[in-house]
């Protein structure tokens, strides 16, 4: 994804906002500035890893994430709906840690 910027942002204050905006959240992590997620390792996981890049050339940040398709965008996400709506932690049946290559 890319988005305008104003001058003044740089890329860690921009890494500081969606760390404070996701910081508590169990099934997205960040990268820290200069990675950037892969596939491999999100994959068999609920996990959504984002990457953050500003391109100071022409004032976008330019945003990468990273899901497994087959688990955070059908399967996981409909077990993650459904623990909310019953009460259930959000993080029920969905402990599982990423395959790894």
């Amino acid at each position: 994804m890319y988005a305008s910027v104003k001058k003044d942002m740089d890329e860690d204050f921009i890494i500081g906002l969606y760390n404070k905006f996701y910081g508590k959240e169990r099934f997205v992590r960040v990268y820290q500035k200069g990675s950037f997620p892969n596939i491999s390792n999100v994959r068999g996981s609920n996990f959504c890893d984002i990457g953050v890049r500003l391109d100071k050339r022409t004032g976008r940040v330019v945003i990468i994430s990273a899901i497994d398709n087959l688990v955070k965008g059908a399967s996981g996400q409909a077990v993650q709906n459904m623990n909310i709506m019953y009460g259930f932690p959000e993080d029920t049946a969905l402990k599982g840690l990423p395959f790894f290559p």
